[in-house]
C-alpha cells in the first residue's frame, strides 16, 4: 500500500456524509440550510477549533479578490469561515475522497459553493501552476507527512512572492512519543513529527521567511480546560470532531490532549512570507 493510500485509509471512516447529516439533525439544525456558525463545533477539525482559525486568518490578512489555498482542508470548515468572513475565494485540497465529498455538501448547504472550491489532491503534488495563490495555510496536516521538505516546497511554489503562508502543526515535545491512538495516527509508524527548530529550518529552505513561530501550548491548555468545564456542565456535545473520527474518536481526542499536557507534542504556529 502506498503512503498516500495509507493516509487516506486512516482518515476514511465510511458513511461520513450520513453521520454528519445525522449529527446536524440531532443538533436541531437543517442539514440543507446551514451557516458557518452552525457548523463551527463540527468542521473546525483541529486544536482550539474556530478560535485557532480566526487567529490564523488574521495573519493571512485576506481581502475581497484574494484567492487562498487550504492545504489539507478536511471537510472545509476553515475555508468556509475565511471565505464568508473576508469575502475572498478559497480552494481546498484534501487527499481523502470522503472529506472532499462532505466538504462540497456543506459548501452547498451554507451557500458558499461559489466561493469555496474543493479538489481531491496530494499536498506533495498540488495540481496548480506556480504562484497561483495570494496566500496559503495548513492546519494539522504535516503530522501525516514524512517528507516535510517536499510538503513545504509545494506550499512555497503555490504562493505569490510576498504572500503569506501559515502552518499550524504539532511538533515533537520533550515528554516522549504521543499517546496513541491520536487523531492523525493510530500507530507510531503513521505519525511524523518534526521539532520546532527543524520546522523553522525547512520552511526557510523552501523559500519562506519565518516571521514568527509560536508555541501555542498555553492557549491549547486553556481550551482543554474550558472544554472539560463545558462538558461537565452541559454534557458531551452533539457536534464535534468525534463525529468525523468515528468509533474511537473520543479516545483519540483525549490522547491528543494528554500528549499536549505531558509535553509529548507541542502545538506550534508558523507565520511566513514567501520570498
Amino acid at each position: 500500500m502506498s503512503t498516500e493510500a495509507r493516509i487516506a485509509g486512516h482518515w476514511t471512516r465510511g458513511g461520513l456524509a450520513e453521520a454528519v447529516r445525522a449529527a446536524i439533525a440531532a443538533a436541531g439544525l437543517d442539514a440543507d440550510k446551514l451557516t458557518v456558525a452552525d457548523l463551527a463545533p463540527l468542521d473546525q477539525f483541529h486544536g482550539r477549533g474556530l478560535e485557532a482559525t480566526r487567529e490564523l486568518a488574521a495573519h493571512l490578512d485576506p481581502i475581497p479578490g484574494h484567492h487562498l489555498l487550504d492545504i489539507g482542508c478536511g471537510i472545509g470548515g476553515p475555508a468556509r469561515f475565511i471565505a464568508a468572513e473576508y469575502g475572498c475565494r478559497v480552494t481546498g485540497i484534501d487527499l481523502t475522497a470522503e472529506f472532499c465529498e462532505v466538504a462540497r455538501m456543506l459548501n452547498r448547504a451554507t451557500g458558499l459553493a461559489d466561493k469555496v472550491i474543493i479538489e481531491q489532491a496530494s499536498a506533495l503534488a498540488l495540481p496548480f501552476a506556480d504562484a497561483t495563490f495570494d496566500a496559503a495555510y495548513t492546519q494539522n496536516v504535516s503530522m501525516n507527512i514524512a517528507d516535510k521538505r517536499a510538503f513545504y516546497a509545494e506550499a512555497a511554489r503555490m504562493v505569490k512572492p510576498g504572500g503569506r503562508f501559515v502552518a499550524a502543526e504539532y511538533a515533537v515535545g520533550p515528554g516522549g512519543p504521543p499517546v496513541f491512538p491520536v487523531p492523525w495516527a493510530r500507530v507510531p509508524e503513521d505519525s511524523h513529527l518534526a521539532s520546532a527548530d527543524d520546522t523553522r529550518r525547512l520552511l526557510g529552505e523552501a523559500g519562506f521567511e519565518v516571521l514568527a513561530l509560536t508555541d501555542r501550548t498555553p492557549a491549547m491548555l486553556a481550551y482543554y480546560a474550558e472544554s472539560r468545564r463545558r462538558i461537565a456542565a452541559e454534557g458531551p456535545p452533539v457536534l464535534g470532531a468525534h463525529v468525523l473520527l468515528g468509533a474511537d474518536g473520543v479516545e483519540r481526542l483525549k490522547n491528543s490532549a494528554r500528549s499536549v499536557e505531558e509535553r509529548r507534542t507541542v502545538p506550534i504556529e508558523a507565520v511566513c512570507r514567501r520570498r
